[in-house]
This record gives C-alpha cells, sequence and structure tokens, in this order.
C-alpha cells in the first residue's frame, strides 16, 4: 500500500473511535460537549494518533489495544490548541480554517473545552489500561508516559518557556529546549506509547525516541516556515502571527535558507535511527512528508 493509503486507513480508524467515544447528551451541561466536539472533529492531520498506529503496526501489535491511548493523545493535542487559542495565550481568530474555539462559545466555555477534553483523555487512558489486564502494568506505564508528556516537565512546560521569552530572543539550544517540550513531547509519546504497550526491547525504544525527537524539531521547523511562505487558507489560520507577537522561531533565528537547512538535517536524522528497522518504511515517507507539507 502507498503512504497517503495508510495514513487514510490509520485516520480512518481514529476518526470512528472518537466519533463513538465522543459524548453527545440531552443534558443542562450539552454545550460544553458541543464545544469540545466542534474542535476535536475540525478535521486536522492526526498526525500524533497515525504515528502510534504505525509503530503499533512495525512491531507487530494489534491497533486496536493502542487505539484508546493514540486517540487521547489526539484528545490533549486538541485541548492544547483550545487553550493556545485564547486571547490570554496567542489570541487567534482562526484554526483549520474556521473560528477558534472561543470566538464561536466564548472564553469561558472555550477554556472549559479545553478541560474537558484533558479529563476525558485521562478517562480514555486509565480505562484502558484497567481493561488490559493481563497487559495492565505496561498499559499503565505508557498511561503516564502520556500524562507526563502533556505536563509542565513537557508540553505545558515548553509553552511556558515560550510565554516567557516574548520580550527577549531565545539563544537556539533554548530554542529547541521549548520545541522538544512544547511540540516535541506529546508527538515522542504517540511514537513511544505503542513500544511500551508492546514492551518492546530497549534498543528499539531508543531508536524511536530518537527519530520522534528530529521528526519533532523538523514539524516545528515546517511551521516556522509555513508561518513565513506558506498560503493562509491552505494552512488553515493567519500567516506571520510570530512576529506580530515577537516570537523567536527558528526562521527568525536562523533565516529562511539556515531553516530549511535544519529542517532537511531534521529529516535525515529521524530516517537515519529508524532506516534498519523493519517495516520503517512508513516512518521514513512521514519524516518526508513532515518536511514537504503545506499545511
Amino acid at each position: 500500500m502507498s503512504f497517503s493509503t495508510d495514513v487514510k486507513r490509520y485516520s480512518d480508524q481514529v476518526e470512528q473511535w472518537i466519533r463513538e467515544k465522543l459524548p453527545v447528551l440531552e443534558v443542562p451541561e450539552k454545550r460544553i460537549l458541543e464545544a469540545m466536539n466542534y474542535s476535536l472533529l475540525a478535521g486536522g492531520k492526526r498526525l500524533r494518533p497515525v504515528l502510534s498506529l504505525a509503530v503499533c503496526e512495525m512491531l507487530g501489535g494489534n491497533p486496536q489495544e493502542v487505539l484508546p491511548f493514540a486517540c487521547a493523545i489526539e484528545l490533549i493535542h486538541t485541548y492544547s490548541l483550545i487553550h493556545d487559542d485564547l486571547p490570554c495565550m496567542d489570541n487567534d481568530d482562526m484554526r483549520r480554517g474556521r473560528p477558534t474555539n472561543h470566538k464561536v462559545y466564548g472564553e469561558a466555555m472555550a477554556l472549559l473545552a479545553g478541560d474537558g477534553l484533558l479529563n476525558l483523555a485521562y478517562e480514555i487512558l486509565l480505562e484502558a489500561s484497567f481493561k488490559t489486564k493481563d497487559n495492565q502494568e505496561a498499559c499503565l506505564a505508557a498511561a503516564h508516559y502520556i500524562a507526563r508528556a502533556a505536563g509542565t516537565a513537557g508540553m505545558i512546560g515548553g509553552q511556558v518557556i515560550d510565554m516567557e521569552a516574548e520580550e527577549r530572543k531565545l539563544t537556539y539550544d533554548e530554542l529547541c529546549t521549548m520545541h522538544l517540550k512544547k511540540t516535541g513531547a506529546l508527538i515522542k509519546a504517540a511514537i513511544l506509547t505503542p513500544a511500551l504497550i508492546l514492551k518492546a526491547r530497549e534498543n528499539v525504544c531508543h531508536a524511536l525516541e530518537t527519530y520522534a525527537e528530529h521528526i519533532g524539531l523538523a514539524f516545528q521547523i515546517k511551521d516556522d516556515i509555513l508561518d513565513v511562505e506558506g498560503n493562509s487558507e491552505i494552512v488553515g489560520k493567519p500567516l506571520r502571527s510570530d512576529a506580530r507577537n515577537n516570537k523567536s522561531t527558528f526562521v527568525t533565528l536562523l533565516g529562511i535558507k539556515a531553516a530549511k537547512e535544519k529542517l532537511r538535517l531534521s529529516v535525515e536524522h529521524a530516517v537515519e535511527a529508524v532506516k534498519d528497522m523493519k517495516q520503517s518504511e512508513f516512518l521514513i515517507q512521514m519524516a518526508a512528508y513532515i518536511a514537504e507539507r503545506d499545511k
């Protein structure tokens, strides 16, 4: 099968699972459920859960065992986007080609929608772990890894570095550290989760970790390049927001030419990490896709 066929197959599994899991109830608080659904079902690349399912298959596992963990990561990612868009954070009006959550539901409801998705993610992680009685310890280890990646040691910590850096120029090392946490930690969790659940060998986990770190950086570098050179209609949000917010990016720090070279090297290092692993073709193609994408 082709790369695009595999991506669609994985993303279709994710979409079906999410739609079956999302609560749609006629209850007094139903508007919070509508707000959660609004952002979660707005499309998007589903990069993180797709990577989880791909790694699971590569390692010979059952995707159905990993699917709840993969989708929980997508819920966490979506909550972070809702909160990132709030006026107190990046103050963005558009996301994925339509108004951001707070523009439709108001700031308070958007805040709660993010909270709701985060908490639902942990419900899903714990439920899936408790159901898997013969592999419960490994599943709980994966759930813990995801929680840590989403917290102050990972994504939230990276966001704090980003916020506090708005009034000064970061060094290259500081910028990498920020994005390894803010963007990279959840991508790494998506890739390592199936390895933890399937109890992969240490050398396999190490190779996947190296791959994840490099595609995490590549993903962010490409985002920074698209913010300057992309098409806002394709990207789905206004461009050059980083410059307006005085944020340090790989482009502002290195220049566009050097940023593109750094992107090339990051993809090269990612491919090098997994090229000798069996059935790693999808991961290799994913690294190339991240560098070539237009949104």
